[in-house]
């Protein structure tokens, strides 16, 4: 089996609504590789040099940084660029290589104009990453609402860089394998979730809903990618932390099980009418031909 050097990592908001420090030391004691920090209202999540002594403390990498370009965050760390800006400096404070952020709501039309360009701009400046992520039709009974400019569907524009959310895809109502097949190496981030297809953005642990995660983790791990796995499930529904934990260990589990992929073996005649079984550099013995 091949299993690429990726890093499975645990998304700050799968805690919610416990705080940005449960986090990390969940994080910790569960195994993950690292953090995603996800800049939220929680004052935590927004200084700097105390999620840098968090992660210091607990020994846990923060890899990526995820914008506050929600909704609920409007007003966190300014203006749309501001947030954007802020977030690439946080990266580099932490050491961390990608940022990921939303594409605009459509009401953001001056900040929706220069968004492709202002993404590249920004990565070759700072050399940091900015993945676009994957985002869905607003639905209310058979009314759809393209909330998003340029678009929800990062397969449509030319990022160089994309966060597929497995989420995302179910209340999209798209095949995520498909998606990641079309997105090619511009998949450079994966948000691993599950959803049945609801109207709401669920973030299931992932199996228990329709997404073909397996698949997709399978088909990274074909590719050797070596970017982030996030976690980014919700667990707001567990009624105690063991619950939450359990989710997170699940998730986690799941994650490690099927990131990998079978090694397709070479074979080669030798002169004496055997044929060698080579999986890279490693022979798997040999047998005679037919």
């Amino acid at each position: 089996m091949r299993v690429p050097d990726a890093r499975i990592t645990l998304s700050s908001s799968a805690v919610y609504p416990e705080s940005t420090a449960t986090a990390f030391e969940l994080a910790a004691r569960l195994g993950y590789d690292g953090v995603e920090l996800m800049v939220t209202t929680d004052p935590l999540s927004q200084d700097i040099d105390a999620v840098r002594r968090l992660s210091e403390y607990h020994q846990m990498p923060v890899y990526s940084v995820h914008a506050p370009t929600l909704l609920i965050t409007q007003y966190v760390w300014g203006d749309a660029w501001g947030k954007v800006d802020k977030s690439v400096e946080a990266a580099k404070a932490f050491g961390a290589d990608v940022v990921v952020v939303h594409p605009p709501f459509r009401w953001q039309q001056t900040y929706a104009r220069d968004f492709a360009t202002g993404v590249a701009q920004r990565e070759q400046d700072s050399g940091i990453g900015i993945a676009v992520e994957n985002m869905f039709p607003w639905r209310a009974g058979v009314r759809e609402l393209q909330a998003y400019l340029p678009g929800w569907d990062p397969r449509d524009f030319d990022y160089a860089q994309v966060t597929l959310d497995l989420s995302h895809t179910a209340t999209a109502g798209v095949d995520a394998y498909e998606m990641a097949v079309d997105l090619g190496p511009r998949l450079t981030h994966l948000h691993l979730a599950d959803g049945s297809g609801s109207l709401k953005d669920e973030h299931l642990v992932p199996g228990r809903g329709n997404q073909r995660c397996a698949d997709v983790l399978e088909l990274l791990a074909r590719r050797g990618y070596t970017g982030s796995i996030v976690l980014e499930v919700n667990t707001r529904r567990s009624t105690t932390r063991s619950e939450r934990e359990t989710d997170l260990a699940e998730a986690l589990a799941f994650a490690r099980l099927h990131f990998a992929a079978p090694v397709e073996p070479s074979y080669a005649v030798s002169t004496d009418g055997t044929i060698e079984v080579v999986s890279g550099l490693r022979s798997l013995g040999t047998g005679p031909v037919g």
